[in-house]
This record gives C-alpha cells, sequence and structure tokens, in this order.
C-alpha cells in the first residue's frame, strides 16, 4: 500500500521553500526534543528562525500553473499529475510526492 501524506516532508519542505513564494505554504515543521511536528500556519506559533514551511496537498494543487491554457490533471487512482497536449508527466507513490515533482519538473523548465 502506498504511503499517504497530507504535507510535503522535511526535504522536500527545504527544497520547495527556496523556489516557491513562502506566502503559499499552509503548514510547518517544527522541532520539539528529538522530534518534527507539523502544524498549520493558521493554528500555530510560526517562529521564521527555527521553522520550516511546509505545504498540503490543497496548496500544491493551487500552485500548479495553466500551461498553455492547460490545466493539470491530478490522477489519485495513479498518483500521477499531467498536462494533455505536451510532454509533462510525473508518476509517484502518493498526491502530494506527485505534485512536489511536478512543481520541481515545471521549476527546471523555467514554466513555474
Amino acid at each position: 500500500m502506498a504511503t499517504i501524506k497530507s504535507h510535503t516532508d522535511l526535504e522536500q519542505s527545504e527544497k520547495l521553500a527556496k523556489i516557491l513564494p513562502i506566502e503559499s505554504a499552509d503548514a510547518y515543521w517544527w522541532y520539539s526534543g528529538k522530534r518534527f511536528y507539523i502544524e498549520s500556519i493558521d493554528d500555530g506559533d510560526f517562529n521564521e528562525n527555527s521553522d520550516i514551511r511546509a505545504w498540503s496537498l490543497a496548496a500544491l494543487i493551487s500552485i500548479l500553473p495553466k500551461i498553455h491554457k492547460l490545466k493539470p490533471i491530478l490522477d489519485l487512482e495513479e498518483n500521477s499529475i499531467q498536462y494533455s497536449g505536451i510532454d509533462l508527466y510525473v508518476v509517484a507513490d502518493n498526491p502530494v510526492d506527485a505534485c512536489y515533482a511536478m512543481i520541481i519538473k515545471l521549476n527546471e523548465q523555467n514554466l513555474l
């Protein structure tokens, strides 16, 4: 069974924070003791110096742009995203990872 994720993991969050507008994040990772926790931006006290922004599936989907008037198509059964008519297709273990991979791909192609 595929892993179910609600948000980007720490590594993904750190990479996205370098390429996405910070206000597009809707959650953050914070550290306490020996463990990281995730919390909604609205519910917590985000600390710019120590916390790491994170993105939910909804936030990631909202970031995906139209390309040549084409909207991205998210297939939840296959965990894939594609732009029909052009060669942009990504498959992953879960929808969050698929959106993350597509955003990275779009950024590399200067389409974001």
